[in-house]
């Protein structure tokens, strides 16, 4: 199965002004994420266990602080 035939759906956190979109795809044994206002430009492809602690991550608020360039 190609990115071309897999059905992309938007976060449910993604806003409605456009920015902070992000969309994701199952795929095989993986899962793709991508920026829903550049279809066309890259996604990022891990496996379903990368992306699972990926987002229990995100979920507990476990993210490093963003530092200042």
């Amino acid at each position: 199965m190609g990115v071309s035939d897999v059905t992309w759906r938007k976060a449910s956190r993604s806003s409605e002004q456009g920015d902070n979109c992000v969309e994701v795809a199952s795929l095989s044994g993986a899962v793709a994420f991508r920026d829903s206002r550049n279809s066309d430009g890259p996604m990022l492809v891990v496996n379903r266990d990368v992306f699972r602690c990926f987002v229990d991550t995100l979920k507990h608020g476990l993210m490093p602080e963003k530092r200042s360039p």
